[in-house]
């Protein structure tokens, strides 16, 4: 599987590519990383240096690639934070470029806006942008339950209204939602839910919450829930062991005290997830 992986870079820590690449290579994934800013660090800090990468920097990155001949061989389009209007309509582009010369290539797309404790943290202009332009052109998206809402103008809160949402999500053009940070009322408190929607049915896998704020721990969970969903057409099964996988990344970051995801320490949970949780059909 080749994986054409469009999101941002750091220096130190994991997120964006910086997070996604090395756990799609530790499962056999071959991914060919175009960058869309590299930073020193992430913005969490609330310091960073480096570069923002002009769309057309990036569309000259995907141009050569394609001269090379290659497109004909991505299995899938990986795309997640996009800084700006323009590298929207780069990936697009790249999306359109990918599936004239492979048309069972999908796009997954990661549409990142913000989360329930956060608000809504990217440019006015990038929510209409994801739910006008990308969203509908997508195969595969991986919202949080907060970004589901303000794709749809839904409030998923329930187990039955999480689930319209997702359904108004594929009305949109996705036939999979994988919806992350799910919460509800009639849940134990002490746990935290995904929720995977296919045309085949709907499952959801519970956890434990673990007290820590993980930035890139997103962008893991939507590279290898796709990967795993587009090898095998499992949902289910790219829910048990991306939930595994993640899981254990996080309880390891936990217990070192660790700002930044141990990702190169945790690559056996990529590689063997331990499959701990059991995932239940809800539809």
């Amino acid at each position: 599987m080749k994986i054409l992986s469009i999101q941002s870079a750091v220096a130190y820590g994991h997120v964006g590519n910086s997070a996604a690449v090395f756990p799609l290579q530790r499962i056999g994934v071959e991914v060919l990383p175009v960058y869309t800013v590299t930073f020193s660090n992430h913005t969490g800090y609330g310091a960073w240096r480096g570069p923002l990468i002009s769309p057309d920097d990036v569309r000259d990155v995907i141009l050569g690639i394609e001269e090379r001949g290659v497109l004909g061989e991505i299995d899938v389009v990986l795309s997640g934070y996009q800084g700006s209007e323009g590298i929207g309509e780069v990936v697009i582009d790249a999306v359109a470029r990918v599936k004239a010369a492979n048309p069972d290539a999908i796009y997954a797309c990661d549409p990142v806006m913000g989360n329930a404790a956060s608000g809504c943290f990217v440019a006015p202009a990038i929510p209409v942008l994801l739910r006008e332009r990308v969203v509908p052109v997508a195969d595969l998206i991986t919202p949080n339950q907060f970004e589901l809402g303000f794709l749809t103008g839904r409030e998923p809160y329930s187990l039955e209204s999480t689930l319209e949402a997702a359904d108004a999500a594929r009305a949109m053009g996705p036939r999979t939602v994988l919806v992350t940070s799910v919460e509800r009322p009639d849940a134990d408190p002490g746990t935290i839910e995904m929720m995977a929607v296919t045309d085949d049915g709907a499952w959801i896998v519970q956890t434990p919450r673990l007290g820590m704020k993980a930035n890139g721990s997103g962008d893991v969970t939507a590279a290898l829930f796709t990967a795993h969903f587009r090898r095998t057409g499992d949902a289910a099964d790219a829910l048990a062991r991306t939930t595994s996988s993640v899981f254990d990344l996080l309880q390891n970051t936990l217990d070192a005290g660790s700002r930044e995801l141990l990702l190169v320490e945790s690559q056996e949970t990529y590689a063997h997830p331990r499959m701990q949780f059991e995932v239940a059909r809800v539809r």
